[in-house]
């Protein structure tokens, strides 16, 4: 009977090691979502942006972390975030995108545009792979004009 019970149990801890093992290799292999910088400072208009549910023809996808105020798309990645500090004035480069100014700082991997004009303000991040980047900008036309304005133009 002994012998039967020590087979049960070692037949236990193998099955055990075998489903961890199995279960930690699984959650390694497991999407996490895209990797964001969410602001640390939300913004009281953050809460009213709606994000667009495709960019360029990609769907949403997840972030990591969870979060209302941001969002990607794609692969390699579209990343928007809401709630940075708004600009002050600026001679970096300036676009108004149906009525919505956006700063443009090239980046080694593509192009960051900040909403200008806006408090809190948005961020899109934008691989090279999406040029021309500004294209992408309607998209986020909506969002961007929810959040209160603050009197500043592009020139």
């Amino acid at each position: 009977m002994a012998r039967a019970a020590r087979r049960r149990a070692v037949l236990a801890a193998a099955g055990l090691l075998i489903l961890g093992t199995a279960g930690a290799v699984l959650y390694a292999a497991w999407p996490r979502g895209v990797e964001v910088a969410v602001p640390s400072v939300a913004g009281n208009g953050c809460a009213t942006v709606r994000w667009p549910t495709s960019v360029a023809g990609r769907a949403l996808t997840a972030t990591s972390p969870l979060s209302p105020r941001a969002a990607a798309w794609g692969d390699p990645a579209v990343i928007a975030t809401c709630g940075w500090p708004a600009l002050g004035p600026t001679d970096k480069e300036c676009l108004d995108v149906d009525g919505v100014f956006w700063v443009v700082q090239p980046l080694s991997d593509g192009v960051k545009f900040t909403t200008f004009g806006r408090d809190p303000a948005i961020e899109v991040l934008v691989p090279d792979a999406y040029k021309p980047e500004p294209l992408l900008l309607p998209a986020f036309g909506p969002a961007a004009r929810a959040l209160p304005t603050n009197g500043r133009s592009c020139k």
